[in-house]
């Protein structure tokens, strides 16, 4: 394909204008249009990066060939189904769905109109994350933390898969096998849901992760710690830099630690992820993206998580 791929942002609030302006900068590309249900906010951001802002999702469809869709998790369904009705590929913003049974239907809908449905779980595009990844072989215990000051957006959906889903995403991305047993506690604190959560999940591999979820902290964290049998891998994925321990050898009683640091600055995540949603359109195939499948899977346990958290949060009052 030698023409610019067209494609349009559904829902431009505080992420989806990123994902316009990214659209923008990325070569073999034309940002068509946007849309948003304000549309004050939609006009403005159509001006900002000089495309028109559509009023009704049936207006920009017939015009593009892609689409990212950055509306509330509620409206997902809805919106992905019809672009994919409309023969467009998907990128949606994640969670895929805020039911498991929807994202279902969307995959075998994608499936059948042969179109690319991709989810955006970001944090899988972090250069930090990529680089370490060979390091990362048979991990026994993993601790996740992932929290951050509280903002009104994003709150339709429960801390769990509004963000701890990333690290529930990155777990299943690193071949861990099947999930043997779930414990999971949270409290709802200024929502009608959840907005802090601890997570332990323990997989058939014997590998143990303990997840910890806020959106009402004083700062922001977003850091994994992996240990393994003779290396222990810490990574920051806000300042992109990793801290690898590795075991060397052993002279009696001596025991030699290498420790190798390692920082990755170039490269956004987001443009990292919409970039390699176009090149599998266009063809590439050297990153596979985050598909639905492995986006609904990620959703899977997350409902499960946050049923476990229901369920004790039911019991305390009763």
């Amino acid at each position: 394909m030698t023409q610019s791929l067209r494609v349009g942002v559904i829902g431009v609030g505080h992420l989806g204008r990123h994902h316009a302006r990214i659209y923008q900068e990325l070569p073999m590309v034309s940002l068509v249009g946007v849309v948003d249900i304000n549309s004050s906010r939609g006009t403005t951001i159509g001006q900002e990066f000089g495309v028109p802002n559509f009023e009704n999702l049936s207006d920009l469809l017939p015009l593009v060939d892609a689409v990212s869709v950055a509306v509330p998790t509620s409206a997902h369904y809805s919106v992905v189904t019809a672009c994919l009705t409309h023969d467009c590929h998907v990128l949606v913003e994640k969670p895929i769905t805020s039911h498991v049974w929807e994202g279902e239907k969307l995959i075998e809908l994608a499936r059948s109109k042969r179109k690319i449905l991709h989810v955006g779980h970001v944090e899988r595009f972090n250069p930090i994350i990529e680089c370490v990844r060979p390091l990362i072989q048979t991990p026994g215990f993993i601790e996740c933390h992932r929290l951050s000051p509280f903002q009104p957006r994003g709150t339709d959906v429960d801390v769990v898969r509004d963000l701890m889903i990333h690290d529930i995403d990155l777990l299943l991305s690193l071949g861990l096998g099947p999930i043997k047993q779930v414990e999971a506690r949270g409290l709802p604190v200024f929502t009608a849901y959840p907005d802090i959560a601890n997570v332990r999940i323990l997989f058939e591999s014997g590998c143990l992760a303990n997840l910890t979820a806020s959106r009402i902290s004083t700062g922001r964290l977003r850091k994994v710690r992996l240990y393994q049998r003779d290396r222990y891998i810490s990574v920051d994925f806000g300042v992109k830099e990793a801290v690898i321990h590795t075991r060397k050898n052993v002279d009696g009683d001596v025991i030699d630690v290498e420790c190798q640091y390692l920082k990755r600055e170039e490269g956004d995540s987001l443009t990292r992820e919409l970039d390699c949603f176009i090149q599998i359109i266009l063809g590439s195939n050297l990153h596979q993206g985050v598909s639905g499948e492995e986006g609904v899977e990620a959703l899977r346990v997350a409902t499960q998580v946050v049923f476990l958290i229901q369920q004790h949060t039911d019991s305390l009052s009763s």
